[in-house]
């Protein structure tokens, strides 16, 4: 693991818990507390290779601030963005589950602060806690879901709808809990999230917020209509 972020000491608070997994909210008393000791957070400048491709994390990962990109490198040396995870999203867990290396880089777009549970909790809660495990039966679900919507626009969808669709998933109330309506993101990051340039993306934007499903704010987007930029282009 390229690992070059500074470190705080292993277990965080109930308190602390609550406010970066939204998730914590549904466990009893002793597996918030079981939780609370498998946890450490790390920050990371930007540009931050988190994890390497083919490494092996042995910890289930979750975004506390900042944004970070998942994707990795063709054999011909092309970038591809596989998704985007905002603050307060957690992913990973099927390359836990599996303890397999993981298929993937992750890399910090800002700068980053990330919470790991290690991977002796994370199998703790899911042999011992059925509101974990409720829990992740939601996760998988939703994003089985969500990648499939990803391939889809990726394949199907000129610019401005792929670039629609790509914002549209970093809303999703389930895999990121808590972001209301606005996303701190800056039009690099969504040029580099969708696979386009920061031009393309610039003319993307101005479409979607003459069309009145966005609004364009400096270093931000909100939006004002979810369901019409979840089904943008069809």
């Amino acid at each position: 693991m390229a690992d070059h972020g500074s470190h705080t000491r292993p277990g965080i608070s109930r308190a602390r818990l609550a406010h970066i997994a939204a998730w914590s909210i549904e466990l009893p008393g002793e597996e918030a507390d079981r939780a609370c000791a498998g946890i450490v957070e790390k920050t990371y400048a930007r540009g931050t290779c988190i994890c390497p491709k083919n490494t092996i994390l042995e910890s289930w990962t979750g975004v506390v601030t900042g944004l970070i990109k998942v994707g990795t490198v063709s054999p011909e040396g092309r970038g591809i963005t596989f998704t985007g995870v905002p603050a307060g999203g957690w992913f990973g867990e099927g390359t836990v589950l599996k303890n397999e290396p993981r298929r993937y880089d992750i890399v910090a777009l800002r700068d980053t602060r990330m919470a790991f549970m290690d991977r002796a909790t994370f199998m703790w809660l899911v042999e011992n806690s059925v509101a974990f495990n409720h829990f992740l039966v939601r996760q998988l679900n939703e994003r089985l879901g969500h990648f499939m919507a990803l391939l889809e626009y990726d394949r199907l969808l000129d610019a401005t709808p792929r670039l629609a669709r790509c914002i549209a998933s970093l809303f999703n109330p389930v895999l990121y809990p808590g972001a209301g309506n606005h996303l701190e993101i800056t039009q690099e990051e969504l040029g580099l999230l969708s696979g386009m340039t920061r031009q393309v993306a610039n003319q993307s934007l101005k479409a979607l917020e003459k069309d009145g499903v966005v609004v364009l704010e400096y270093g931000g987007v909100t939006v004002i209509d979810l369901e019409r930029l979840r089904s943008y282009g069809a």
